[in-house]
This record gives C-alpha cells, sequence and structure tokens, in this order.
C-alpha cells in the first residue's frame, strides 16, 4: 500500500540551531500514527511544516506517492491537510457557524447562506457526538467546547491527513471517547491522521504505530501492539523510565483552608472542601461538573453567590484575587496562555508579578539585582529551558510556560497553592518535574488543592480525592480506597 504521507530526511534550522535533523515519518491512508517526545523535541516543528506553516530547508514530503512543494498553509489545505493545534485558532468574536467554515467563506458566491452554514456546522458537531448551538460566540463557549470546534472546522474541510495536537488535554473522560470514536470513524474512512500527545494510555488505545521524537531526530516506527510503556518512555527520556509519581510520606498539620457552602450561579452548588497543612487534596469530575468554577471563586476570580472562607480556622473575607494573594493563596488556573502567565512579557516579569513588594527597595523601587537573583534560582530550581531571564514567554513551550505559571507562586510563599491541570499539554519530563516540586511544596507545609482530568494523575500523588459531579461533591476517597473505577462511578453519579 502507498503511504498517504512521507516526511523523509526532513531538517530545519531556526537561527542556525537545528530545531530537526533528518527526519522520518510515514503514514498509511486509515492509520493512527502516533508522534511523541517532549516539549521542544521537534514534533510542533515537523507539523508546521507538513501544514505549511514551516517551509523545510531539507528533504522531501509525498501525498499518496507524488511529492509536494509547501509555500503556505493555503497549498497544504488543497491537498487534503487539517490541522489542530494544542492552542486554540478560533476567533472569539465569531459564531461557531462562522469559525467552522472561516476558511471556506466567500468561495460559494457573492452573497453568504447563513442557515445553510448553520445547519452544515451543527451537522458536523453531532456528527462528532456533542451538541453546540452553532449561533453562540466561539469566545463564551468552555474550553472543551472550543476544541470540538476547532475538531468540526477541521473535518470541514473534507482533509485527507488530520494532525491533532494534544486534543484531549481539555476533554473528559467521555468526551475523550466521544473523540476516539469519531477517530475510528475517519480511520475507517481513510483518513490519515497524525495523534501528538503526552498520554501514552491513549497512544496504546487508538494508534496503530509510533514515532517518538528526541532531541530533532526520529526513532524508528513501532508497532503499538509489539512495544510497551518502558519501552516508549526510554525512546523519549533516553534512560530507564523513574517512577513516574515521587513517593511520598506526608505529615498532615490541622486544616489550613476551608471553604464552606460554596454556591456560584448555576453551576456550584452548596460545595464544602478543607484541606490540611500539607495535604495534596485532589478534586475530580467530567467537564462541567464545577471543579474549575469551585476552585476560581475560591480565588475570587469567579463571583462567588454564597460561601464562607477559612484560614487556620479563622474566616477570611475575599472578595478579589489580590486580596487571596495577600492572604497567602496562590492559583495556576487551567488556560495558563490567558490567565496564568502574560505571554507578552519576560520570564522574569511574569515571575516577579506576584511579589513586586519582595524586591522593591525602602523607597518603593525594584531592586534589580535581588529581582535577577531570585528569577535565576527558581529558573534553575524548576529546570525552566530559557535562553535567559529575559526571554519572552510566548517563544517558550507549553510546558516551560506552565513552570514559569508555578514559579510566579514559589516567589511568594503561598500558605495554600491551587493548580488547576497542572499537566496539561505538558511532557513526560516536565510532569515528573512538576510533580515533585508539588511534592516538595507539600513537605513544606503547603497545603495544596489540585484539580485534574486524569484519574491517575490525581491518585498518583494526592493524599485524598473528592468527586464532583452537577455542581456538587459526590464523594470523597481515601488514598487507601483510591481506584479509577470508583472515581469514574461517582463521577458519572453510578
Amino acid at each position: 500500500m502507498v503511504n498517504r504521507v512521507e516526511l523523509v530526511n526532513i531538517s530545519k534550522a531556526f537561527g542556525g540551531i537545528a530545531a530537526l535533523k533528518s527526519v522520518t515519518l510515514k503514514v498509511l491512508p486509515g492509520e493512527i500514527h502516533a508522534l511523541i517526545g517532549e516539549n521542544g523535541a521537534g514534533k510542533s516543528t515537523l507539523m508546521k511544516i507538513l501544514s505549511g506553516a514551516y517551509i523545510k530547508d531539507s528533504g522531501k514530503i509525498t501525498i499518496d506517492g507524488t511529492e509536494v512543494h509547501f509555500r503556505n498553509t493555503r497549498d497544504s489545505k488543497e491537498k487534503g491537510v487539517g490541522i489542530i493545534y494544542q492552542e486554540f485558532s478560533l476567533v472569539p468574536d465569531l459564531s461557531v457557524a462562522e469559525n467552522v467554515f472561516l476558511n471556506q467563506m466567500g468561495t460559494s458566491g457573492m452573497w453568504m447562506k447563513w442557515g445553510r452554514m448553520k445547519k452544515e456546522a451543527a451537522k458536523i458537531i453531532e456528527s462528532i457526538g456533542f451538541d453546540i448551538n452553532p449561533s453562540l460566540k466561539a469566545g463564551n463557549l468552555s474550553i472543551a467546547q472550543q476544541q470540538i470546534v476547532e475538531i468540526a472546522k477541521a473535518l470541514s474541510e473534507k482533509v485527507k491527513i488530520l494532525i491533532l495536537d494534544e486534543p484531549s488535554a481539555v476533554l473528559g473522560p467521555r468526551e475523550i471517547q466521544r473523540l476516539f470514536d469519531i477517530l475510528g470513524k475517519l480511520k475507517k474512512d481513510g483518513v490519515a491522521i497524525i495523534y501528538i500527545s503526552h498520554h501514552l494510555h491513549e497512544i496504546f488505545q487508538i494508534a496503530d504505530r509510533v514515532t517518538v521524537l528526541k532531541d530533532g531526530t526520529s526513532s524508528e516506527s513501532l508497532l503499538v501492539s509489539q512495544t510497551d510503556r518502558n519501552a516508549i518512555i526510554q525512546l523519549m527520556l533516553g534512560r530507564t523510565p523513574d517512577a513516574m509519581y515521587p513517593g511520598r510520606n506526608p505529615v498532615l498539620g490541622e486544616e489550613l483552608f476551608l471553604a464552606s457552602g460554596i454556591r456560584v450561579r448555576n453551576k456550584v452548588n452548596n460545595v464544602s472542601v478543607g484541606v490540611r497543612a500539607g495535604e495534596i487534596l485532589g478534586i475530580a469530575g467530567l467537564v462541567g461538573s464545577g471543579r474549575t468554577e469551585t476552585v476560581r471563586s475560591i480565588f475570587a476570580a469567579d463571583h462567588r453567590n454564597e460561601g464562607k472562607l477559612f484560614l487556620s480556622g479563622k474566616e477570611v473575607l475575599v472578595s478579589s484575587p489580590q486580596k487571596a494573594v495577600n492572604l497567602g493563596i496562590g492559583m495556576v488556573p487551567e488556560d495558563r496562555k490567558r490567565h496564568g502567565v502574560i505571554l507578552s512579557l519576560s520570564v522574569k516579569q511574569n515571575i516577579s508579578l506576584a511579589n513586586f513588594k519582595g524586591i522593591a527597595n525602602r523607597f518603593g523601587f525594584i531592586n534589580e539585582k535581588k529581582e535577577r537573583s531570585r528569577v535565576i534560582t527558581l529558573i534553575k530550581k524548576l529546570g525552566i529551558k530559557v535562553k535567559d531571564e529575559n526571554q519572552e514567554v510566548f517563544k517558550l513551550s507549553g510546558g516551560n510556560q506552565q513552570k514559569v505559571a508555578l514559579a510566579k507562586w514559589l516567589n511568594r510563599d503561598c500558605r495554600l497553592l491551587i493548580v488547576d491541570e497542572p499537566s496539561r499539554g505538558v511532557d513526560l519530563g516536565a510532569r515528573i518535574e512538576i510533580y515533585n516540586l508539588l511534592k516538595d511544596l507539600s513537605e513544606k507545609g503547603v497545603a495544596i488543592i489540585l484539580v485534574s482530568s486524569e484519574s491517575s494523575e490525581l491518585m498518583g500523588i494526592c493524599d485524598r480525592i473528592i468527586v464532583m459531579r452537577k455542581g456538587r461533591v459526590q464523594g470523597e476517597l481515601e488514598k487507601k480506597d483510591f481506584s479509577e473505577k470508583d472515581i469514574l462511578r461517582l463521577s458519572i453519579g453510578a
């Protein structure tokens, strides 16, 4: 069988630094081919070359046996290449339908057929297994819904080659299974699918073959049925995999924080959350269960209609994020690009944001020497891969952006740290570093509330897990009772 797409000996350099070194990737029609590797390994660069966003320095690209030369993204689209990036490319002020057909507007005559467009958009979204009003503005959708619109947008263009970059990062278990179902349908239709993911269990669930990128070079493609998790991690890290989750012997103190009777609009209904000093408390639940709204209301990022907050047994009034910070509460949000970091600012500026008082002299001016010393210490401690402390955050990989968001709160010495989806879009190596960092913080007495869609992550690092469903706490699990089955059972109300 002729390969649907072949990238042979692809090389690409930026400013004299090689991002790709003779990388080869071949994908058959009707195949789901997993492409994995740590952040910075070259996955995104290779896919941007295939999608026409970058032009290769050398190498050869063929589609259905014919060599092609992409000068831009339009060239690749004409050959049936579709790509769904990890970071959304939707226009917030346009409707769902307009976003789905954005690249096709104006191709069917002088007048737009709005009614037909909405019907077609709804039909595509329904075929994926979702129900989203095509008239809604994209900017008003949840992150999970925006991801679905991205997928529908790619499917509307009749793709032959579909690239998905971390598509499951913002989806819950049910939504992920629906995504896998639609990929199965596309596979039967002969679409070649390149699936980029940091989640190894997903690869073993849906992929036929896997290729690992490391430091800009590619491994031989492996049949998923003939390899295992440890072999893949070995290729990714270049060493025998250590334990994914750090061992912990927590010494828990008194209850440090309590949120009682939290109500947020129609999203959260009478939720109470307590966490002890040195404890890592997990919050599980499906997308829409109210997890994120609960923790955002604690930090006062969202308005809280009812509820009381207590620190060390004393009621505190938290009416704004600034007041939360002043009380020693920090939060790493789910959407790091919108709320966790300021992309246009430097690493140094982002890390300093939460604690200007700590680097100011007695006249209120920033002590630049002190600021630089603190920032460099944190960069080294977290292993942030950066040219220097003045590099803009938008130039960093997703994993390194997440580390910057964490470093900002390490610079503040929080008593309570809320972390929402810490490993979203983060590679295996960076995950291990983040898990170890959370472990170290807990051992210093910091209380941590961790929201995650991954049961394995919650079970690996948490001391206790509460499970939410439809805005309420459905149940609570102690460490000895952890199991994916019970977390899912509570999540769906079974």
